[in-house]
Formats: structure tokens, sequence, C-alpha cells
């Protein structure tokens, strides 16, 4: 618990996630206890932490190389150790379900991608991920192209709800519509 308030008060006075954790693992030798502390600081609950802990454990945190602790910091922080969830509203959950639905007919995506919606969508941070979405194209073999545009379209018209929603989602939104036209023919 003390440790955990030694992270809380790293990241009050300004660190970023991966520098308290390199603080923290360079003073406790620790480097799983550290994480775990930086993670309870973010108020990330604990079963969560645990299951973003166990996926990276054996590649960062079992074995440290000495005087490796930002860098580790740094890895975590990409991975997404870090992100703290964000509670979505039903609409939001709504556009969650229709860019799963997209996914879906992309018929494939990059792990890269996947990886970077993901957090994303842990976040909170939907324009984002809708907006990645509607660069990406759907294969041509396994993909369904009149789904994913449609899907999208209306993805980005519950986005467009909100009091002043973000100018690229205006564009993203009529460039989905007229994709959606053109594979429908």
């Amino acid at each position: 618990m003390r440790l955990a308030l030694t992270a809380r008060h790293l990241l009050h006075t300004g660190a970023t996630p991966a520098e308290a954790y390199a603080s923290l693992a360079r003073r406790t030798r620790d480097p799983l206890r550290a994480a775990r502390a930086v993670c309870a600081a973010l108020t990330i609950p604990a079963a969560e932490a645990n299951r973003r802990l166990d996926d990276c454990y054996h590649a960062l945190l079992a074995n440290p190389r000495p005087n490796s602790e930002h860098d580790t910091g740094e890895l975590l922080e990409a991975l997404g150790v870090f992100d703290v969830p964000k509670h979505l509203d039903d609409r939001e959950r709504a556009i969650v379900d229709l860019f799963h639905t997209a996914i879906d007919a992309l018929g494939g995506i990059r792990a890269g991608h996947h990886h970077g919606l993901t957090r994303w969508i842990t976040t909170g941070n939907l324009t984002t991920a809708y907006l990645s979405l509607t660069a990406a194209t759907p294969l041509p073999r396994t993909g369904d192209p009149t789904h994913y545009w449609t899907t999208l379209t209306t993805a980005g018209e519950l986005l467009t709800t909100t009091p002043n929603p973000d100018p690229r989602l205006t564009y993203a939104l009529i460039q989905c519509r007229l994709n959606a036209t053109r594979a429908a023919r």
C-alpha cells in the first residue's frame, strides 16, 4: 500500500506512469511490485492489472536487465498496461459494439492496428478509434465492404450526436457513406 501511495505522489507531481514505474523499480528492485503499485495508483482494478501484467511478466518483469527500468516502463506504457479504463455509457457501448462488427467485416486486421484500437476503446478515445477504422480498407477476399462501411456509417452517426463533434468525424462520416454506396453497387 505504501508503494501505491508513493506511485500516486509521483503521478500527481507530474511523472508519467512509465517514469513512476522506473523510479519505483529502481528503488525496490522488484519490477512486478512496482508495476502493480503504478496500476493501483491509477485506480486500475487489481484483477485487470494482474491480467495485464501476466501477459507481459515473462518478457519484461521476470528477469530484468540492470538499469533497464526506464525502458521497461516505456514498454509497459506502450503495451497499455497503465491505460486507465473509462466507464462507457450506453451510447458509447453501442458504438464499441459497432466497431467490433466493423472489425469482423474488415476480414483481417494487423496486430498493431488491433492493439491501438483496443487501447483507444479501453481509454474511451472513440473518435481516434473511429478515424483509424475509417482509414482502413476491407480485405478483398475475406472482408465484407458493404457491411463494413454501413456499420461505420452507423457508428459515425452515433459519434456525431454529441454537441460540437470533432470536425474530422463529419468528414469521415461523409467518406463512409460514399464508400458504403460504392460497395453496394
